[in-house]
């Protein structure tokens, strides 16, 4: 048994990918079938042939019809702008072929919740990337609230600052379309929706909606713009037609309740992630820009000597023992790591091998649409001064 696998997109997300299906065959014990590289798809025929000489594919297409034709391709990520997911998902499913689409789902509930119907009717796997799951030290903070070690979680903060935004002469592109609660809050805030409720546990409203365009013109660029890289621009302007920065709070089925503040102008923040939980009996945090450790502080000892405690991520901590190459505390872990399980989860998944306690499963795509209800939920709330929205249940998505 063999499989092979193409990417559909180029860009910075679209290249992670490229390499982790690389990689994943090397973590953990060799149990993967033949993982073949095949084929980097984008418009942009100079971008994919780039990335499938660095990335080691055999091939580029222009197309995503050409991918979901090809006989030789099993296993496809698509990367590419939210509002091209469904079209593109939808024909993958229809040619056979195991899917694994990137967050958010898609920029619209309609589409996502019609995505979600293909994925549950498909023979095939059909999985949405949420990659941070697979932090070690994210999940490490997931395992002292699971045992019992912080107690009942009283409250939760997530924040994503990043300033890929904020220089006001980076181009217009499709980032900087749709309508508000598109922006900022679908591409950052996504990742803070699924965490805060991996570690709080289902949101069940939100209130304080609001969205701010604090750069409303940006440049046309005079080249195609990969990622969030700058490029040469022309002296023409188009409105931002989103958000530039979205903050919400939030109730937990639990009782608890959380804050998230997300922006894409923060400026000295590149990837801003940061997590934090508060339970009765201590709490913990986690900050992307220093992902291979966690910080705990315990109600324990004296209260002179009570604080936060730094804790370097390492073998006794998820997906760490036996996966990567060294595996040892201190060596260092980053978002590039968490592409490569992710896509692992993904490939024993399809290739059949049972799950393991060591490597969870990717998210379903009613889980995206869970994740797409929060957004919406928030957009409504901002859009009404607010006010407070209630938030389906995985559930009562699928039911809708």
């Amino acid at each position: 048994m063999s499989l092979g696998v193409a990417v559909i997109g180029a860009g910075m997300a679209g290249r992670a990918h490229a390499a982790a299906y690389r990689n994943a065959p090397t973590l953990y014990s060799s149990v993967l079938p033949d993982i073949r590289l095949v084929s980097i798809g984008d418009v942009s025929a100079e971008f994919g042939s780039l990335a499938a000489k660095r990335f080691g594919y055999e091939r580029s297409d222009t197309s995503w019809q050409a991918i979901a034709e090809a006989d030789d391709i099993d296993v496809v990520s698509v990367v590419v702008a939210n509002s091209l997911h469904r079209e593109i998902v939808e024909g993958l499913i229809a040619a056979g072929k195991h899917v694994l689409c990137e967050k958010p789902l898609s920029d619209s509930l309609t589409d996502g919740r019609a995505m979600a119907d293909a994925a549950r009717n498909a023979d095939t796997v059909v999985r949405i990337g949420f990659t941070f799951r697979r932090a070690p030290g994210v999940a490490a903070i997931r395992e002292l609230i699971q045992s019992g070690t912080l107690g009942r979680v009283l409250h939760v903060s997530g924040r994503y600052w990043t300033d890929y935004a904020s220089d006001p002469a980076a181009p217009i592109s499709w980032r900087f379309k749709g309508a508000p609660g598109s922006g900022a809050l679908a591409d950052v805030g996504s990742h803070v929706g699924y965490l805060v409720e991996f570690l709080g546990g289902d949101i069940v409203e939100v209130n304080g909606g609001r969205f701010a365009t604090v750069i409303p013109n940006r440049p046309v660029p005079l080249a195609a713009v990969v990622g969030h890289g700058l490029a040469a621009v022309s002296d023409t302007f188009e409105p931002v037609e989103n958000d530039d920065y979205a903050a919400f709070t939030a109730r937990f089925a639990s009782g608890a309740v959380g804050a998230v503040e997300v922006s894409r102008v923060a400026a000295g923040h590149p990837n801003g992630l940061q997590l934090e939980v508060f339970g009765e009996n201590g709490a913990a945090k986690w900050d992307q820009e220093r992902p291979a450790e966690l910080q705990v502080m315990l109600n324990e000892g004296p209260a002179a000597t009570r604080g936060f405690r730094r804790v370097i991520v390492g073998p006794a901590h998820p997906y760490v023992a036996g996966g990567l190459p060294m595996d040892a505390p201190g060596v260092g872990l980053g978002q590039n790591d968490g592409f490569v399980f992710q896509a692992r989860a993904f490939l024993e998944e399809v290739a059949g091998i049972p799950e393991s306690e060591s490597l969870p499963r990717c998210a379903s795509f009613d889980e995206g649409v869970h994740n797409m209800e929060i957004l919406a939920a928030v957009s409504e709330s901002a859009a009404q001064g607010g006010a407070s929205v209630t938030v389906p249940s995985v559930n009562e998505a699928v039911a809708r």
